[in-house]
């Protein structure tokens, strides 16, 4: 019998580390080659990480919610092998011999991911209540939580907790602010208003007319408590973060686009059944953007401070819709390079695998313009939030038919034309409303002035 060591493997060029979400073999299991072993996550994309080897789980050296660092041994694996040589995150190892490597706790781990802090904030330290700190472990999760919540690091000390080694979980810690932390009250009716619990020793120490009461807590019995999933929390704190970090200004345009509409009515079924992809609308918009890039490069740009960095990469997202309900924006790399045909190959797989949570992380990473479709879910325009640490995020609405006035030689006239509004949200600190004005009427220009006859 030998013993295989897993290594957490590499998921991209800018992605150091990870989260377990979830374990689905437990120790003691017998594994198939390429059997899933556990979840793991990284900023908003989820993966799985399958077994190179068949064998017997010996032993997960990670729980759940910890962070790993790429590389690291994740679990060990018994096989019918007489030697296995690890695994390698970048190139292959000489044979070494087997060493059960205690678990790395997510405290220890200090290595960031590049960029990710412009991306998410980081969570506010526990507040301690004193310079002494605690002997015991608690997780990335649960310090943010207890942080949220105002409680110090010595009330967290008096806890028992459920995990192994009576570790406290997150739902331990729930259940303690649900139940009004230190039994400070209970629910005695449908309908009860939980007292904040009394202020602890070590909070005494800030004057008593600075200390803030604990919010009520109601409980309804036709009232149901959501916890934010993983997701969730991450989209909530960059979307804070951006509100709180750009001057958000929207400026709207509406375009005439039916000859953009006529001729994909007329071009889908060929380059659909010569293609095997359907063509949306959505590559069409990225053409455009990516057009109007070229024209206003000042658009394209992120800011450090005082420092404006102009990008020479034109990388545009496109938000996606996950059957959770949840977004995420993959990413097209270099796309004023790419033609019509290249940008419906990249845009259908994206969104095919967006949907399947098969993104890879480095498909999420380096955007430096945001397009989102609110068009397909019905809404005729909206005001979206920069994706930072870009400076424009561009919504196109639903197109509609409409009575519109058209100059002819002969005079204006009233005829039924497709129409569709833009609204291009942007930072108002190094866009002002003539760039972040222009740029979408450039937009506008692309689309309304589109060639029917053009050639795919």
């Amino acid at each position: 019998m030998a013993q295989y060591e897993l290594l957490l493997p590499k998921m991209g060029e800018s992605v150091a580390e990870a989260t377990v979400i979830k374990w689905l073999k437990q120790p003691g299991d017998m594994i198939s080659l390429d059997d899933t072993l556990l979840e793991i996550a990284t900023d908003k994309v989820d993966s799985d990480v399958p077994s190179p080897v068949a064998g017997k789980l010996i032993s997960q050296l990670y729980k759940e919610d910890e962070v790993v660092q790429v590389g690291a041994v994740i679990a060990l694996i018994e096989t019918n092998e007489v030697e296995i040589k690890p695994q390698a995150a970048e190139e292959k190892q000489a044979p070494a011999a087997v060493v059960q490597q205690p678990p790395v706790k997510a405290a220890e781990v200090v290595e960031e991911i590049p960029g990710i802090e412009q991306l998410i904030p980081k969570a506010a330290p526990v507040n301690t209540g004193s310079a002494v700190e605690s002997d015991r472990f608690y997780s990335p999760l649960v310090k943010n939580i207890a942080a949220q919540e105002q409680i110090t690091l010595a009330e967290l000390d008096t806890l028992t907790g459920s995990g192994a080694e009576g570790r406290l979980t997150k739902d331990d810690l729930l259940n303690y602010i649900q139940n009004g932390r230190k039994n400070a009250g209970t629910a005695k009716s449908v309908t009860v208003t939980i007292a904040p619990p009394p202020p602890s020793p070590q909070a005494n120490a800030t004057p008593a007319n600075a200390v803030q009461a604990q919010p009520a807590v109601s409980i309804s019995g036709g009232d149901e408590m959501i916890e934010m999933d993983r997701m969730g929390k991450l989209i909530s704190d960059h979307m804070v973060m951006s509100k709180h970090t750009s001057a958000h200004v929207t400026s709207f345009v509406e375009a005439d686009v039916t000859n953009m509409v006529l001729w994909r009515e007329k071009v889908k079924r060929n380059f659909e059944k010569r293609e095997n992809e359907k063509i949306t609308f959505t590559p069409i918009f990225i053409e455009a953007v990516a057009k109007a890039i070229k024209d206003f490069p000042m658009v394209n740009v992120s800011v450090n401070g005082t420092t404006i960095i102009k990008k020479k990469d034109i990388n545009i997202g496109m938000a996606a819709a996950l059957p959770s309900g949840n977004l995420i924006v993959p990413v097209i790399k270099n796309a004023d390079q790419l033609n019509l045909v290249g940008l419906t190959k990249s845009v259908n797989d994206l969104a095919n695998r967006a949907r399947a949570s098969k993104l890879k992380p480095d498909e999420t990473q380096n955007g430096t313009f945001t397009l989102t479709n609110v068009g397909s879910f019905g809404n005729v325009m909206g005001t979206p939030i920069i994706n930072q640490p870009q400076v424009a995020i561009l919504a196109v609405g639903a197109i509609k038919k409409k009575p519109a006035v058209l100059e002819t030689e002969f005079g204006d006239v009233i005829a039924i034309r497709h129409m569709m509004f833009l609204s291009l949200s942007y930072d108002h600190r190094v866009v002002n409303g003539a760039l972040g004005g222009m740029f979408v009427r450039r937009v506008a220009d692309y689309l309304e002035n589109w060639d029917i006859n053009r050639d795919i």
